[in-house]
C-alpha cells in the first residue's frame, strides 16, 4: 500500500473540471488533473427523488496528507452544494511514478 491516492471528482462542465485541476495542480495539491472530456450520466438520489445529470469526470493524483487541503479548495471551487469528493487509495504503481508524485505535492525544491 501506498500514502497515493486518486481523488474522484464531478463536475457541472469540463471547464469547471479543468479550473479546479488546474488550480490544484498549481497549488501543489495535486500532481496531475486528468479530465474526461466525454460526459458521463449521472443518477443519484437528491432530496428524496431520484435525479439524472450529465456530468464530467476529474481525477486527481495526490497523496493521502493533502486530501484534507484538495477536499477544502474542491470545495471552495466547486458549484455543487455537495460535490462528490471521494479517494481511493494506490495500492501499487510505477516507483518512478510515484515518486514523481510525491514531488509534485511537496514543497518545491529550493
Amino acid at each position: 500500500m501506498t500514502d497515493k491516492i486518486v481523488v474522484l471528482v464531478t463536475c457541472a462542465s469540463a471547464l469547471q473540471a479543468r479550473k479546479i485541476a488546474r488550480s490544484l495542480v498549481a497549488a501543489r495539491l495535486a500532481a496531475c488533473g486528468n479530465v474526461v472530456e466525454a460526459p458521463v450520466r449521472s443518477i443519484y438520489r437528491w432530496k428524496g427523488k431520484v435525479e439524472s445529470a450529465k456530468e464530467f469526470l476529474l481525477v486527481l493524483k495526490t497523496s493521502r496528507k493533502r486530501f484534507a487541503a484538495v477536499e477544502r479548495a474542491v470545495r471552495r471551487l466547486h458549484t455543487y452544494q455537495l460535490p462528490e469528493i471521494i479517494a481511493l487509495p494506490i495500492v501499487d504503481g510505477m516507483r518512478d511514478y510515484l515518486k514523481w508524485i510525491t514531488e509534485s505535492v511537496g514543497p518545491p525544491k529550493r
